[in-house]
């Protein structure tokens, strides 16, 4: 097991921004800045033991300063959309930023995937650990609070990646932190992810309006494009997507209820072998397949990212949930502390 720092580039601020290379004894290694804290890279081996980089990104620190995709980053302080960039707590309705029309997404346009945060690493004898610490201002991006945030990644000999997230706060405040990493089992850049086979523990979703905001309600997933409880190439239902370019942006609701770490998802890529699992104690899932790369960017190591390139699982609170009693609550209260975990596990077949 071991971990290493080096510099990685500078802010304008002259600001030093560092990586960190965590490595575990099975040949994976995951490869971390501590602006946005952001997964840069994450080496997995296939099923003849030849690794490659299964996450999208960038070669440097410019190109993530404006990353709109958020490639590999923590989100926050509330993942996903919330409607009209505006909610009601306490009696009081706070305005938040509009950066995707007509709503806010992710924290809005300096959210916590733009944030320096501050790193501090530990090595243990089956595992290493990389505790990333942001403290956002009462009033930041309109929310209320001093909201001290941690996301701290652990890579183990398991070949698992846990991601623990933990929030205080001195007022109530929505609270809904994620991970934004973009997968392709086969390789970043090698070609489309839409036989890659996905199973979701999802029996329902939340239905949302033309703007992705959720309508409220809570349908099965049974008869509709978005019905993954068996396995499913991600792919397979793209010919039944009729007014608009096929892709999916939606929030499935987990079996596992968000009440204790449980099974959310399996993706299979059956030429190299590579099995993700995914863990976790969120109530939802965004499944997101992005279709809209510009085929003329180079990302990391001269890569043209394809539509339909990769594909996102982002374990979360529902989208727009401070503004719908009947989901699952995001708000924190001073006195409590959030915390949620996340875990990737990586094996072969």
């Amino acid at each position: 097991m071991g971990i290493e720092k080096k510099a990685y580039g500078k802010l304008a601020d002259g600001t030093q921004i560092d990586l960190y290379t965590l490595t575990n004894h099975h040949g994976l290694v995951c490869k971390i800045i501590n602006f946005g804290a952001i997964i840069t890279e994450l080496h997995v081996p296939d099923r003849n033991g030849k690794t490659a980089d299964v996450v999208l990104g960038y070669d440097d620190l410019n190109s993530y300063r404006a990353n709109y995709s958020y490639f590999g980053a923590t989100l926050g302080r509330v993942a996903n959309r919330i409607a009209k960039g505006k909610f009601t707590l306490d009696g009081k309705t706070y305005t938040l930023a509009i950066n995707n029309p007509p709503n806010h997404l992710h924290g809005g346009i300096h959210g916590f995937d733009k944030k320096v945060w501050q790193a501090e690493p530990t090595t243990g004898n089956d595992s290493v650990s990389l505790r990333l610490t942001y403290t956002s201002p009462d009033g930041e991006e309109g929310y209320p609070g001093n909201l001290k945030s941690t996301v701290t990644y652990t890579l183990n000999d398991k070949n698992e990646l846990r991601m623990d997230y933990e929030a205080t706060t001195d007022k109530a405040t929505p609270v809904n932190l994620s991970n934004h990493t973009y997968w392709n089992l086969a390789g970043a850049g090698n070609g489309e992810v839409l036989d890659q086979v996905l199973t979701l523990a999802a029996d329902n979703y939340t239905p949302f309006d033309a703007t992705l905001i959720p309508t409220g309600e809570i349908a099965p997933v049974k008869g509709t494009l978005l019905d993954f409880t068996a396995p499913t190439p991600i792919g397979a239902r793209f010919g039944g997507f009729m007014d608009h370019a096929p892709g999916y942006d939606n929030n499935f609701v987990l079996n596992g209820g968000g009440k204790k770490l449980a099974f959310a998802a399996r993706v299979i890529e059956r030429r190299s072998g590579r099995v993700l699992e995914v863990w976790t104690d969120q109530p939802g899932v965004q499944l997101y397949t992005p279709n809209y790369h510009d085929n003329k960017t180079p990302m990391k190591h001269g890569a043209i990212y394809r539509g339909y390139g990769a594909f996102c699982l982002e374990t979360q609170a529902f989208p727009d949930t401070i503004n719908h009693p009947n989901f699952p609550s995001c708000t924190l209260r001073p006195g409590e502390t959030y915390r949620r975990t996340t875990l990737w596990r990586f094996s072969t077949q």
